[in-house]
């Protein structure tokens, strides 16, 4: 078995593995190790050194199957100082995931910074939690998940990391290993049973103040607020941290369901 989510088949063209297995669907990939591929891409695309990757925001087309995914890169927007990209994975045809991300040039405000939101708890004061037990997939398989004391159904403080990297073989940017894990955030502080509710997220949309540290073994964490509506929509609001601290903010919003029961 590889010890990696993909493997590359040619220049714009990767096999993924058991481990980029979803949670929602047999046959399907989980969007994070997806996310992270995109993110793979627009950061190797005609690189700026002097442009930080601000923001990336992910539309989810339909399922991605769990087969060769290829990618393709443009510039939408060139600039001095702004630039827009966009990135589209594709399974048998078909577009599946649309990435568009900011660059923006990088200026030293330290003189000014301030309003960071609240820290995480440390590690070692929160427990080993047991994804496998509400999710099935080979990506919940691969990540470790430590959550913190007094969290609750639909909000709380988690660290995610993972062993693996995301290509075979293949080293990507801490910035791209840190987003191949954002879109986990949806189901660490679940507000509903996944058993008896479907709540997929359609999009999902980063934006970063710092660039992040990221990569296998290093951590990913998760300070989440789950906000469920009245009509079938829901949101995940959460806050990003590295392991230096907070880098950003993801939002997800789903569409809600009761799970369809067999027989």
């Amino acid at each position: 078995m590889t010890s990696a989510y993909y493997q590359r088949l040619d220049v714009d063209r990767f096999q993924p593995t058991s481990h980029a297995h979803g949670a929602w669907n047999e046959g399907e990939q989980h969007m994070a190790p997806v996310s992270g591929l995109l993110a793979h891409a627009l950061t190797r695309h005609e690189p700026r050194p002097d442009l930080a990757l601000a923001r990336v925001t992910y539309e989810i087309l339909g399922l991605i199957p769990l087969a060769p995914t290829a990618v393709r890169v443009r510039t939408v927007r060139p600039g001095r100082t702004i630039e827009l990209l966009e990135a589209v994975a594709s399974v048998e045809g078909r577009d599946v995931v649309r990435a568009q991300a900011w660059r923006l040039a990088t200026q030293e405000t330290a003189a000014v910074a301030g309003g960071l939101p609240r820290a995480m708890p440390p590690r070692e004061r929160c427990a080993p939690l047991a994804a496998s037990e509400t999710w099935a997939g080979g990506y919940i398989d691969s990540i470790e998940v430590l959550r913190a004391a007094g969290s609750v159904p639909g909000e709380g403080q988690a660290w995610v990391r993972t062993p693996l990297p995301l290509l075979e073989g293949e080293p990507v940017s801490p910035v791209t290993a840190f987003l191949g894990l954002v879109d986990t955030a949806n189901g660490m502080n679940i507000r509903l049973d996944p058993r008896q509710w479907a709540f997929p997220n359609i999009d999902l949309s980063i934006h970063l103040y710092r660039a992040p540290e990221g990569g296998p073994g290093r951590w990913l964490g998760l300070d989440t607020l789950v906000t469920i509506g009245a009509a079938g929509v829901g949101l995940t609001s959460t806050t990003l941290h590295d392991e230096a601290g907070p880098v950003g903010r993801a939002e997800q919003i789903l569409t809600v369901r009761p799970m369809t029961r067999k027989g």
